[in-house]
């Protein structure tokens, strides 16, 4: 069962994970991108942009 709370400053999440990825957004044409091994291909995967 996937639970997501969010609140003033606070983050939770609950759910299987395997293995968290932090990388650097890159550009691409006109867009970005966010590269990932290429084993999770056709995983559900989850992107938390900050402002920063």
């Amino acid at each position: 069962m996937r639970k997501i709370e969010l609140k003033k400053r606070t983050f939770k999440f609950e759910d299987d994970i395997d293995v968290i990825i932090e990388k650097k957004v890159t550009p691409f044409g006109t867009g970005a991108k966010l590269d990932c091994p290429k084993e999770f291909i056709g995983r559900r995967a989850y992107i938390l942009v900050s402002k920063d």
